[in-house]
């Protein structure tokens, strides 16, 4: 009788599903970032709002998770990575469709302009091509104010200029004033006459934050004037209102609950993709904003770079 060897059946490597605990651990808290992160707390050096402020980026630590699921062969691994990646895009994911629409009744563009930019001139130009019937300029040194005015001159027979931040329109501007959020003036309030009735338009430029190893994310400042900007928007009587600039902070960022509880952000509503604005080189965080109330947006995006170290960011807006 001879002997007939019977193939080899394949074994299912169960260990695919108890290898990588460590990584699945890793995965859940990741989601748990994400879906908690209001709870991480500011008191030690501002963490909450540092975290909020690059947000997005989070989406980033899946990567890593993803080589070392796939060296370890471990499908658990590889399941758990679906738990962030679903919350990332439960919070983020309609930011990688274009939301824009065409038309409008009212271009804005909204730009810190730098106050060491070495051309001004071409600043100006490069924002008047944009078809903005509405610019807002930001930190504007004093002594470059007069080249922004010549070169905005003939399109834009209208502005003010009110410390560091100025206003061009190519609508009637009036009731144009100072607003307080700062022992210096960094914010105003106009009125725009459009054709289709007036708008209130506010523009500022928050304090600067900073990232210090000894103190974390320094934001005091920035928190102080978001309060008395707040404020100054409660009181607006118009029922149209828009207010750009400078926040030095994103719309994620729990520092701007003030503003946000009031106003509705034209990006998240209206942009294509995250449109992040600084730093201008490698743009990774929007914290220059077009925030609206009354009004409704359709489209909103950042323009090409100019001699700033931040981009301008547009917006279309139906009155």
């Amino acid at each position: 009788m001879i002997a007939t060897l019977e193939p080899e059946t394949a074994v299912p490597d169960r260990g695919t599903w108890r290898r990588g605990r460590v990584i699945a651990v890793f995965s859940a808290l990741t989601a748990l970032l994400l879906l908690a992160h209001s709870l991480v707390p500011n008191w030690v050096g501002n963490a909450g709002s540092l975290l909020e402020t690059f947000l997005p980026w989070t989406g980033l630590l899946v990567l890593p998770l993803l080589v070392a699921a796939l060296v370890r062969r471990s499908a658990l691994a590889l399941v758990s990575l679906l738990l962030p990646a679903l919350v990332w895009g439960g919070f983020f994911g309609g930011k990688l469709v274009d939301r824009t629409e065409a038309g409008g009744d009212l271009r804005i563009v909204s730009h810190n302009v730098n106050d060491e930019n070495p051309d001004p001139a071409g600043t100006a130009r490069a924002l008047a091509a944009s078809g903005a019937q509405v610019i807002a300029l930001e930190e504007l040194k004093k002594s470059e104010v007069p080249k922004y005015e010549d070169a905005l001159a003939a399109g834009y027979p209208h502005h003010s200029v009110q410390g560091t931040v100025g206003v061009w329109s190519t609508f009637p501007l009036r009731d144009t004033r100072p607003v307080a959020i700062m022992p210096w003036t960094r914010a105003l309030r106009t009125t725009v006459d459009t054709p289709k009735g007036p708008v209130a338009v506010f523009v500022a430029h928050l304090p600067s934050v900073r990232v210090r190893l000894d103190s974390g994310f320094t934001a005091n400042g920035r928190d102080e004037a978001i309060g008395l900007l707040a404020d100054a928007l409660a009181g607006e009587p118009s029922a149209r209102t828009v207010l750009v600039g400078d926040f030095n902070g994103t719309a994620d960022d729990r520092a701007l609950a003030p503003i946000a509880a009031r106003m509705r952000s034209a990006q998240d509503e209206a942009g294509d993709g995250f449109g992040f604005s600084w730093p201008a080189g490698l743009p990774m965080a929007r914290i220059d904003q077009v925030f609206v109330a009354g009004v409704r947006p359709v489209a909103s995006w950042t323009l090409p770079a100019t001699g700033s170290d931040h981009l301008p960011v547009a917006a279309s807006l139906a009155l």
